[in-house]
């Protein structure tokens, strides 16, 4: 009798989920296991979607060719983008069979596909992410986690129910070296009882494909020409906005790029790499680097599972009616259990982009391609010493080969969605402390703002029709 690729990977799945649970944790299913010569037969192979082209995306689907996985379909709302992914990773299989889609639901449909990578602006994680989960695939997952408090959990409780493998792209985690050294330093002690936490992260607004600065450029050579120096100052109902407005160029899916925000007119300078300047899709550079920064700081913290109880934010906004428009500078507050407290901060030069950790014995700062402490011994630590390791934390070196190993042995990734949920929710009560101008108090067991119904309503956002999160 025939049997049916959905068979297949059934078989696989109860194989491998069965032989990880006997393991040690973190367990890993060697390769060989599936194939010969080290290489896992072709029907053992995690078929692995991919939803979103536009930059991570690519970057994410050239790393995964590699590792024991093929990629059986690509999605994306922009044709371009679709010819550009279809054609780049048939011609590294030396096939045809990658599909391309421009709904997200057709392909999670597929029984074929085990597993999709999403790298999708933060407005459309939670319903790609959910719909995933419903069709119980394993998902890698862009930070932050969602654009609300809401969708996070909307995402987290999905995951469960289903029994999915999820990987947050915190991939700082992953980095190895200095960040996974400098956690351990602070989890086995060695600077004392923790009690303040600095979290540094970049401010204003990067023009990150330069089409924000093509479009000034444009403006200054109108007649009359419109001088601008930062689309922070440009408002709708003004010339220069109108200007900004241009046709949807063909091939493009504007209103499904959209999905469920608010319709707005096409911009350029505020839809590919920009769009995380714009709250109608993204969350500025607090909700863009909450995910690394205040990840590894829970991850020195042990706050994994846990939260801060109270948040007091203040913030520099530029006018919401901006074609860039989200908080360019900002200082958050927040109190932790133990009488820890943690500031994240942006624009604020006395706090270090990064994450520094104080006790009462000494200190420890890393961030990407840097490490200090108060310890000379503590620089020339590659990893922590054996004896002085009484916590040991999770040991990854390759974000997305941990997840690929993970959706085989059926054991929990170094970043799951609930790591992911907690490192981002300091970043969400910040931002509603700033809208609200109020101090928050959050319930971490019950995940909930305590005696503000206003606050209370940010946790979650409007959606346009016919888009609904299930």
């Amino acid at each position: 009798m025939k049997t049916t690729a959905s068979q297949l990977k059934v078989t696989r799945r109860h194989f491998i989920g069965t032989m990880g649970a006997a393991m040690a944790f973190p367990a890993i299913v060697p390769s060989s296991v599936f194939g010969g010569g080290g290489q896992p037969a072709p029907s053992n192979r995690i078929a692995l979607g991919v939803v979103g082209w536009g930059w991570q995306g690519r970057d994410n689907t050239q790393a995964l060719m590699g590792k024991d996985c093929r990629i059986a379909a690509i999605c994306d709302v922009d044709n371009g983008h679709l010819t550009e992914a279809v054609t780049l990773i048939n011609r590294h299989y030396g096939n045809e069979d990658c599909k391309k889609y421009h709904d997200y639901r057709e392909m999670m449909a597929r029984t074929d596909i085990d597993a999709v990578m999403l790298a999708v602006p933060d407005h459309w994680h939670a319903l790609i992410a959910v719909e995933a989960a419903r069709h119980k695939k394993d998902i890698y997952g862009e930070k932050p986690l969602a654009k609300t408090i809401a969708e996070q959990q909307a995402i987290v409780k999905a995951v469960k129910d289903n029994g999915c493998i999820f990987q947050v792209g915190s991939f700082q985690r992953s980095q190895g070296g200095e960040f996974h050294k400098a956690a351990e330093i602070v989890r086995n002690g060695l600077i004392g009882k923790l009690t303040r936490v600095e979290v540094g992260l970049p401010d204003g607004h990067s023009d990150i494909d330069g089409k924000g600065g093509q479009l000034m450029q444009r403006l200054a050579q109108l007649h009359p020409p419109i001088s601008v120096t930062d689309l922070a100052d440009v408002l709708s109902g003004t010339a220069a906005f109108d200007a900004a407005v241009t046709p949807v160029p063909e091939g493009f899916d504007y209103p499904f790029w959209l999905g469920p925000s608010r319709e707005e007119p096409y911009i350029e300078a505020r839809i590919m790499k920009n769009w995380r300047w714009n709250y109608n899709i993204g969350g500025g550079q607090l909700m863009d680097w909450v995910g690394h920064h205040v990840d590894i700081a829970h991850w020195g913290m042990d706050a994994d599972e846990s939260g801060p109880s109270e948040i007091e934010g203040h913030g520099d906004f530029p006018d919401p009616r901006a074609i860039w428009n989200t908080c360019t500078k900002c200082r958050i507050e927040l109190k932790y259990p133990n009488d820890v407290a943690m500031t994240i901060a942006s624009g604020y030069p006395e706090i270090k982009e990064g994450t520094k950790w104080i006790g009462t014995g000494g200190w420890v700062w890393v961030d990407r391609g840097g490490f200090d402490c108060s310890q000379e011994e503590w620089k020339g630590y590659r990893e922590l010493p054996e004896e002085l390791r009484k916590v040991k934390l999770y040991s990854s070196t390759d974000h997305r080969r941990n997840f690929i190993d993970c959706c085989k042995s059926r054991q929990p990734p170094i970043c799951p969605a609930e790591v992911g949920h907690h490192s981002t929710i300091p970043g969400h009560l910040g931002l509603i402390s700033m809208l609200t101008g109020r101090k928050i108090k959050w319930d971490v067991k019950t995940e909930s703002i305590l005696g503000d119904a206003e606050a209370s309503k940010l946790m979650s956002r409007p959606y346009r029709e016919p888009w609904k999160l299930a």
